[in-house]
């Protein structure tokens, strides 16, 4: 394993081992909650943030840091199907999701106050049998379709954070600002299947190869693909 991954693998395994303490900073029910109440909790800022470094690093969190990263390639391990179709489906939940936050901030007449710990305990995100509960639920949501469908099936079919990221690089995109993008040679592709098969985002990544287009919404910047061709058809760059 390059040494690049190991690093990328302790840091999602390390984020994964913290969830239980993070989980409310990323909390799709809470910003509900603290919205209608008027407040600008943690998962407001986090998912603020999210879409910003999308800006310059697209989806380089769900790559690098996502807990939720963790969870799913360690499950890699075991059930390691590819997934093909469903990256629409995400969008159903994200849609009326963010309807509903922006009707809600509306009616209460806007953010009043801003409480970043909000229903934390101590910044801890598991402080009752509550929030346990509600953590465990997230952990099933997580796992469970990983085992039943494939690989990060989470990403592709259920994550509500993925939108942010994805709308951000399609801005960065059409304005064209440098930004941390991959970047493929094609001469020096010999179609080994390699990055396809190594794709935890289960992307036809040689096809992007030879298309000489590595841009795709649902690639995380993981640099599985890099790390795995060895005649380095395939680089990340800053352009």
């Amino acid at each position: 394993m390059a040494t690049r991954q190991k690093i990328r693998y302790g840091i999602i395994l390390v984020s994964f081992f913290l969830f239980p303490a993070t989980f409310y900073y990323l909390s799709p029910v809470l910003i509900i909650e603290s919205t209608y109440r008027g407040i600008i909790n943690g998962s407001f800022f986090i998912f603020t943030l999210l879409f910003l470094s999308a800006l310059f690093v697209g989806r380089g969190f769900c790559g690098w840091i996502c807990p939720g990263a963790g969870c799913q390639e360690a499950i890699m391990q075991v059930k390691n199907g590819r997934i093909k179709k469903g990256n629409w489906v995400k969008w159903m939940i994200w849609v009326p999701w963010i309807g509903m936050i922006v009707i809600l901030a509306i009616r209460t007449g806007g953010y009043k106050t801003i409480d970043f710990f909000y229903q934390t305990k101590y910044g801890l995100s598991i402080g009752d049998v509550s929030a346990l509960i509600a953590y465990l639920f997230v952990l099933m949501l997580i796992i469970i379709p990983a085992f039943t469908i494939g690989r990060r099936s989470f990403c592709h079919h259920i994550c509500w954070m993925a939108p942010f990221m994805i709308i951000g690089r399609a801005i960065r995109n059409r304005f064209k600002w440098r930004s941390l993008l991959l970047r493929s040679d094609v001469d020096k592709c010999v179609s080994c299947h390699v990055c396809t098969k190594n794709c935890p985002m289960s992307l036809e990544v040689e096809e992007m190869v030879k298309s000489n287009n590595m841009n795709h919404s649902e690639c995380i910047l993981c640099g599985l693909c890099i790390d795995n061709c060895k005649k380095g058809a395939i680089r990340y760059a800053l352009h």
